[in-house]
């Protein structure tokens, strides 16, 4: 079985503009590149899981959010690091699916397509509902990132990188 980091997309990879979407408003954030690069390096598979409300919201629509991630996906593979799928959650907050975060729809979902040792893995992201998502799927723990900093908290992907390799057998 696989040991996965599940990421958010905007604010924890990407600049966060609200509801981004833009190919030409793609910004990596500080620290992104170098922390994936040491997770795929010591072993774990990457996936993204984003909640998308904009798309719901009628801000953007499918098409606008697949060709941010295609460019997304294709910039981390040329530097070497492998996106092994993309999930997301279209929906608003009050559409009471299983998909959005914190719900655990879309871990579970890459846990069947991927064969995931869930108690391995870890989620990543810069809202309190990505740790909670950890939680709720059964993940090893989450990490949010914040400017701040604090316990349980890192300010860039490549902290958190450190403190999941520092944790992980």
């Amino acid at each position: 079985m696989k040991r996965f980091v599940f990421l958010d997309r905007d604010g924890t990879l990407v600049r966060d503009e609200g509801y981004t979407h833009r190919v030409e408003d793609y910004e990596l954030l500080p620290g992104a590149v170098e922390g994936l690069q040491r997770l795929v390096a010591a072993g774990f598979s990457l996936a993204i899981v984003s909640n998308q409300s904009g798309i719901g919201r009628g801000y953007f629509d499918e098409a606008a959010y697949e060709a941010f991630r295609d460019h997304l996906e294709r910039d981390l593979t040329d530097r070497g690091i492998p996106i092994e799928r993309s999930y997301h959650c279209p929906h608003t907050p009050d559409a009471g699916c299983d998909c959005r975060k914190p719900e655990p729809g879309m871990v579970l979902q890459a846990a069947r397509d991927f064969e995931i040792d869930l108690a391995a893995s870890w989620v990543v992201g810069d809202r309190d509902h990505d740790v909670e998502l950890a939680e709720r799927a059964g993940c090893a723990g989450g990490i949010l990132i914040e400017a701040k900093g604090g316990p349980g908290t890192a300010l860039d992907l490549a902290m958190a990188a450190d403190q999941i390799l520092s944790k992980a057998p």
